[in-house]
């Protein structure tokens, strides 16, 4: 993307996917974010993931808008089609084949392309199985699972999903397990997770030189305009006390602070040592609420990730799937190989829909 014109000052604007004749659920990854142009910079840009699938559809198209422009004046027009080139199709999905399925899962959990070493590394580990049917299955769950379970996945998705849950709280669902009732669920939905975990997973992959410090940087960046957002100045005001803002974010993190922990955080904060920002972080990262959170968030994940949906969208119309996947998993003590839940999504129609008929 290029700035013409006075590009002496910084400026940024806002970029969003949405489907044309293509689909977001199956031929590419929504992309969500903000470029930022620093003074003299002309010219930025972003990815947007394509898919493998084995229909034959013909060229398809997806358009990206281009909005809220700050310290610039969008040019016209401000949305573009972007065509893709049907590939032949094979005689089975992509998924099946080994490289295909460990891309997809770069996409689905990470949002950007697989490293040469990480897809080397994933593939090899299931080409190993040879034409040993159950043990491609097993490595096939125990990739798959991985992919929530990696650092990576867990200092950003994963973070995401915790930074909502401490400045919001619960969402409300309903579930007929067991009988109509309600639940507390991850209040977190699936666009925003995607813009957020883009905009913290940038440039980051983990175990090459310097991810620490992109990390670091983009995690400080981020929680910094999270807390400015007009949401969570709105639920959280800033006429608040540094006591009273500490103690909402620990309760609606679930109290994983002890008491000593909380009166230090809102002294820090009162004193200015620590920012409002920086509290948001400490909670959300608190290994209690990790733990506590984790199952929540490997369920919320195979249905954000696997099937590109919030748990709560069609083909569901409550909570119900959500709830029988975390009661399962919670019964066998998080081993989502005993539980079979990562099994079940991967060999469910809707995902495997996802990429061929």
């Amino acid at each position: 993307m290029n700035r013409i014109g006075d590009a002496s000052n910084p400026a940024s604007v806002d970029y969003s996917t949405s489907d044309g004749t293509a689909s977001e659920r199956r031929d590419y990854i929504t992309a969500l974010g903000t470029l930022n142009f620093g003074a003299g910079e002309t010219t930025k840009s972003f990815i947007v993931l394509i898919n493998s699938d084995a229909y034959v559809e013909g060229t398809e198209t997806f358009n990206v808008t281009l909005s809220n422009a700050s310290g610039a004046i969008l040019g016209d027009p401000s949305i573009a089609t972007v065509h893709i080139i049907d590939s032949p199709a094979g005689d089975s999905s992509p998924i099946d084949d080994a490289q295909d399925y460990v891309c997809q899962h770069y996409h689905d959990f990470l949002n950007r392309q697989p490293d040469v070493s990480g897809l080397a590394f994933w593939t090899s580990n299931l080409t190993s199985c040879g034409t040993d049917q159950q043990c491609l299955d097993t490595k096939r769950v125990n990739v798959s699972g991985a992919f929530y379970l990696s650092i990576e996945f867990q200092q950003t998705g994963f973070l995401v999903e915790r930074l909502y849950k401490t400045a919001y709280g619960d969402g409300d669902g309903t579930s007929t397990l067991g009988g109509s009732h309600h639940l507390a669920v991850p209040i977190v939905r699936l666009r925003e997770f995607l813009a957020d975990s883009q905009q913290i997973g940038q440039g980051v992959i983990v175990g090459q030189p310097g991810w620490e410090a992109a990390l670091e940087n983009n995690k400080r960046a981020f929680t910094e305009s999270f807390v400015a957002r007009s949401r969570f100045t709105t639920a959280l005001p800033l006429t608040m006390t540094a006591a009273q803002f500490v103690a909402q974010l620990n309760a609606n993190a679930g109290n994983p602070l002890s008491t000593s922990e909380r009166d230090q955080l809102a002294g820090e904060l009162a004193t200015n040592t620590r920012t409002r920002a920086e509290v948001l972080r400490a909670i959300a990262e608190h290994q209690n609420l990790v733990n506590a959170e984790f199952n929540r968030g490997f369920v919320l994940m195979q249905f954000f990730g696997y099937l590109r949906r919030n748990p709560n969208d069609p083909q569901d119309t409550d909570y119900t799937g959500y709830d029988f996947w975390l009661t399962k998993l919670n019964a066998f003590q998080g081993n989502y190989q005993n539980a079979e839940m990562v099994k079940a999504f991967l060999s469910s129609i809707e995902y495997r829909q996802r990429f061929g008929p």
